[in-house]
């Protein structure tokens, strides 16, 4: 499994942000072809305490061809377009491969 990170430093105006991120952006995103699963996670700190970043998301796909197909398609050219509207000087994105680690827990 492959997945589409985004990683977001926090935006000036957070509340403008979140409002557009998730009544507008979410939606297109979700309509990717071939996306199995997404998670977003809101940044609360770092282990230093404060952090410079606001939101990550995670969509996963099969792999990656599965991946560059899905943003290669019109929801994807429709997400991405709409990420650079809003959200282009925060967010950085990366491929990654999603690995099995065994479980703390036995």
């Amino acid at each position: 499994m492959i997945k589409l990170v985004a990683l977001y430093k926090k935006p000036a105006d957070a509340a403008a942000f979140d409002k557009h991120y998730f009544d507008i952006h979410a939606p297109l995103a979700n309509k990717m072809p071939g996306l199995r699963k997404v998670e977003i996670s809101k940044v609360i700190g770092a282990p230093q305490g404060e952090s410079n970043f606001h939101l990550i998301a995670e969509l996963y796909f099969d792999d990656l061809d599965v991946l560059k197909a899905a943003m290669s398609s019109p929801e994807g050219k429709a997400a991405a377009k709409d990420l650079m509207s809003f959200a282009g000087e925060v967010v950085s994105m990366h491929f990654a491969q999603v690995e099995k680690v065994p479980s703390p827990i036995s």
